[in-house]
């Protein structure tokens, strides 16, 4: 049974820093691309980062220079790093494991969910 783990949320301020985790388990975690969703209130999941199986990445635009996606093969462990926090980045952040080595908007198996609130 795949299972993904995600721990590292929590409340911050406005131009603060978190960083989330997640570790995988009963699948192979190298090969396969991973990524971190997120959901707000009364909005659609959106993809945030991703990270293929070869290491390249992807951001989206809201977060580009703020969020750093990284993965540590020998832990099974795949990192999201937030700085300069903003209150709409304010959401419920799912991590995403694909069944390929590249990324797309949709996954495989999914975490149950961090939340993430930033107070102004």
């Amino acid at each position: 049974q795949v299972q993904l783990v995600e721990s590292g949320g929590g409340l911050v301020q406005a131009g603060g820093s978190l960083r989330l985790s997640c570790v995988v388990s009963g699948r192979a975690f190298s090969p396969y691309a991973m990524g971190w969703f997120r959901q707000a209130p009364g909005k659609e999941r959106e993809l945030v980062a991703a990270i293929s199986g070869g290491g390249g990445t992807y951001n989206a635009d809201s977060v580009k220079g703020r969020f750093t996606i990284s993965r540590d093969n020998a832990k099974k462990t795949v990192y999201l790093q937030m700085n300069s926090l903003k209150p709409e980045d304010t959401a419920v952040y799912y991590c995403a494991a694909y069944a390929t080595t590249y990324y797309t908007q949709r996954a495989a198996y999914w975490g149950e969910g961090t939340l993430v609130t930033v107070s102004s």
